[in-house]
């Protein structure tokens, strides 16, 4: 697809964007509507403040919001006021929280129901859908240490080396 042109918002699209939108707000991952410029790393969506700002227009993918909460809820709770500001003490989002962030949005899909292919979409992931859909699917879950050092999910108690995951005790760092 055309990154100049963007088709029509389709009903599903909307229907999950809907979705997705209640609940990252309901998590505390604030998506607020505005206008946007075209220099975002993903189109139509800026993280600033411990939240999303969101321009229906310019996003591409429902599914991108998705991944760019889990960015927001992997970072430190006292540096997410900071994250869109020149306040930002360091590189925001940091490399390493990558696995973490792509790993939470695959929890958000299945807590939510929706399809894989609605986060990971062919234009994305440097071309590693499929690849990181067939991970997550075969229970290779990429990024789980991290997950679990930041408290996301425990390791499960009554089977030595497995944890809670994919259900997260909580949704934010």
């Amino acid at each position: 697809m055309n990154t100049k042109t963007k088709a029509a918002p389709t009903a599903y699209d909307e229907m999950m964007l809907g979705r997705i939108i209640d609940f990252l707000n309901g998590i505390g991952i604030k998506v607020k509507e505005t206008g946007l410029k075209d220099d975002c790393f993903l189109p139509g969506l800026f993280p600033k403040e411990s939240g999303i700002l969101l321009d229906r227009t310019r996003l591409k993918y429902p599914g991108d919001l998705l991944h760019e909460a889990g960015h927001v809820a992997v970072t430190e709770a006292h540096l997410r006021p900071l994250i869109g500001t020149s306040e930002m003490p360091e590189q925001w989002p940091k490399p390493g929280d990558e696995p973490g962030a792509i790993l939470w949005s695959y929890a958000a899909l299945l807590h939510l129901e929706i399809p894989p292919r609605v986060v990971f979409h062919p234009d994305g992931y440097k071309g590693d859908a499929d690849w990181l859909i067939e991970q997550f699917e075969n229970k290779n879950y990429i990024g789980l240490p991290l997950l679990t050092w930041m408290g996301f999910c425990k390791n499960d108690e009554n089977k030595p080396g497995a944890t809670t995951f994919p259900r997260l005790e909580k949704w934010l760092r």
